[in-house]
């Protein structure tokens, strides 16, 4: 070997596997991929699934519905996505899917991110305005006041607002005209108000909260009195969210609201833009983020065709967003849970595009929230934009194939439902006719269904639920909402019923859990066993075999084990367990396995809502 095969290179000189190439691929050690290549590993997974006959595409087994005749596919490439420069645009300009604006809103004044709102409805003068004071100083940038009945007093309005400086806070109301006046009145001339305010009227709300139809045709006179930069009418499509409401049937109806509004406002005289400027919408952002960012692009790629036909200059059919946290998806068990559920509903609707954004307190389904609830729901958006940064860059969603193309499926499904309650004669005529409720009703019992079933899982409630948890106490809230109209849902509601009923019984109902060989054998099925029967309010004891039901107090048993230990063992023990003592006896498992003495079954994709009704009911637990 010669002195120069061991030489150390020269400091100008570098290792050949160091040198850096002129152009990178990134997937150049790759096969070129293609969908048909994806296809068939993906069928063949499903294969070792079980699954022995499957659709052609293959993809078409693994679609998923997020909202009324829209599903979302497993992959996405180019070719779904369209041609993305002419259908969406660029930031501020039409068809303004990529946001109403280019920098900061003009309306909230805010150079980033978007208008942090919080909602106050305490109806203790002193309690609001210490919170209002406590939001403003930190982090919320404009307040939303519920005035009425149980809310904060109409004639206190002036005493909440005391230590405001509404030249810097926006302040928007909600109460109908009552609200609106009284913040006519405390505002009077002046001409110095922070732009982005809002008398939030909104009869059409109320009719389909109601039932009761209201009268439209003062809406331009209010107008004609409201401060430069503010709103007058508020489209609140959160009534028909949380009336079970997809995506789809709430931009659809508030397009068909938007419209009758505009219509009120251009015969009580104004201008086709003025009548859009007087307008903002309200949308509810749930958990499912990527439904929720969609939807506010599409919800402003359809209100600028509205403003097209309707002959409004650009500048005025860019909709005004205003995201509030969805209701439907607030739980009373685990509440705590809400914190992180609204942190996702948030980031969507940042990431969407809203102009203004109220983060529900965590516990507001158990009452009127307190000083830490307001708190960790205004750090929510804090920490979201200036930690996050999710200012930084607007419409991120852009040019992704899955958000464009989930995007352009919402937009037509809303306007396809859009033009059929124009057809039906409007809103207010929809709403009559019960074109509306029996639509939303379909929309939610398809819902109702994937919740029963835990294909749509809550976590907390249907899955993983504390049945230690001791959730905190509030103060009740009264009901603001009118009723005798479109009914109010939470996703929630059927399994904390349940374990409300079973709170209530003299003694925890429960269930014994036969196990049927090792541990690692029954292990699964006992897991999967406890959680939904807990998410019913039911202990769930476990010992091997028949041996411990005597001392679980309980006549209701349900086996754990294998497909292999029940063929062989699962009659024998389910008549060891009735021989005990047990009334009635369920297996982990599904029904092919038609095990002799077995009465029921729980498995996965099963109806959890009825199973835990039945065993209710064995156990004597009434409501």
């Amino acid at each position: 070997m010669s002195a120069t095969d061991t030489a150390t290179p020269g400091e100008d000189e570098v290792p050949a596997e160091h040198a850096v190439p002129d152009e990178l691929s990134l997937a150049g050690g790759f096969a070129p991929a293609d969908r048909g290549a994806w296809r068939d590993l993906v069928a063949g997974v499903l294969r070792k699934a079980g699954r022995d006959e499957l659709p052609d595409p293959v993809e078409d087994a693994l679609r998923r519905t997020v909202a009324t005749g829209v599903q979302v596919l497993p992959l996405y490439d180019a070719d779904d996505a369209g041609d993305l420069p002419a259908a969406v645009g660029v930031p501020g300009l039409p068809p303004f899917v990529r946001g109403a604006r280019a920098g900061s809103h003009p309306e909230s004044g805010v150079p980033a991110g978007w208008d942090v709102r919080q909602r106050h409805a305490h109806p203790d003068v002193a309690t609001t305005r210490e919170a209002i004071a406590a939001d403003l100083e930190n982090g919320v940038t404009s307040l939303w006041l519920q005035l009425g009945d149980g809310a904060v007093p109409v004639d206190s309005l002036g005493d909440v607002l005391a230590d405001v400086y509404l030249d810097l806070a926006p302040v928007a109301v909600s109460g109908g005209a009552p609200a609106a006046e009284a913040l006519l009145a405390l505002v009077g001339d002046r001409t110095d108000l922070a732009p982005g305010g809002s008398l939030g009227l909104d009869p059409l709300g109320v009719h389909a909260a109601s039932g009761e139809e209201q009268d439209l045709s003062g809406l331009a006179a209010l107008a004609r009195r409201a401060p430069a930069g503010w709103r007058t009418v508020v489209v609140d499509a959160t009534v028909f969210a949380d009336a079970g409401a997809t995506a789809v049937e709430e931009l659809g109806c508030s397009l068909a609201a938007g419209v009758a509004y505009l219509r009120a406002l251009t015969d009580g005289g104004l201008s086709v833009d003025d009548a859009f400027s007087a307008l903002e919408f309200r949308y509810s952002a749930s958990a499912d983020q990527f439904t929720t960012i969609a939807a506010l692009r599409a919800a402003r790629r359809l209100w600028d065709r509205v403003g097209e036909v309707s002959g409004a200059s650009e500048g005025a059919r860019a909709q005004r967003q205003h995201a509030v946290t969805s209701s439907v998806m607030t739980t009373r068990r685990d509440p705590w849970v809400n914190m992180l559920r609204t942190t996702v509903a948030c980031f969507a609707a940042g990431v969407g595009g809203a102009d203004v954004v109220t983060v529900q307190p965590f516990d507001a389904a158990l009452g009127l929230p307190d000083a830490f609830s307001r708190r960790i729901a205004r750090n929510t958006q804090s920490l979201l934009v200036e930690e996050g940064h999710l200012a930084r860059v607007l419409d991120p969603a852009g040019g992704s194939w899955y958000v464009e193309s989930l995007t352009e499926d919402l937009a037509q499904a809303a306007w396809a439902w859009f033009t059929e309650i124009e057809r039906a004669g409007g809103l207010a005529a929809a709403l009559d006719s019960g074109l509306v409720r029996d639509r939303l009703a379909a929309a939610w019992d398809a819902r109702a269904q994937r919740l029963a079933t835990r294909a749509d899982a809550i976590t907390g409630v249907s899955e993983f639920p504390n049945l230690a948890e001791e959730p905190p106490r509030r103060q009740p809230a009264a009901d603001l909402h009118p009723s005798g109209g479109l009914p109010r849902v939470r996703a929630a509601q059927e399994y904390e019923e349940l374990r409300d009923r079973a709170d209530a019984a003299p003694s925890r109902p429960r269930v014994y859990l036969a196990t049927l060989g090792p541990i690692a054998r029954h292990t699964a099925r006992a897991t999967f066993a406890a959680n939904l029967f807990q998410a019913g309010g039911v202990e769930t004891p476990a010992a091997d075999g028949a041996s411990g039901l005597a001392g679980a107090g309980t006549t209701v048993a349900c086996i754990c084990g294998t497909d292999t230990d029940y063929a062989e063992s699962a009659a024998a023990l389910a008549a060891e367990l009735r021989g005990a003592g047990a009334t009635s006896v369920w297996l982990a498992g599904k029904p092919s396995l038609a095990v002799d003495g077995v009465d029921g079954y729980v498995h996965a994709g099963c109806d959890a809502l009825a199973a835990l009704r039945t065993v209710h009911e064995q156990l004597g637990v009434t409501a």
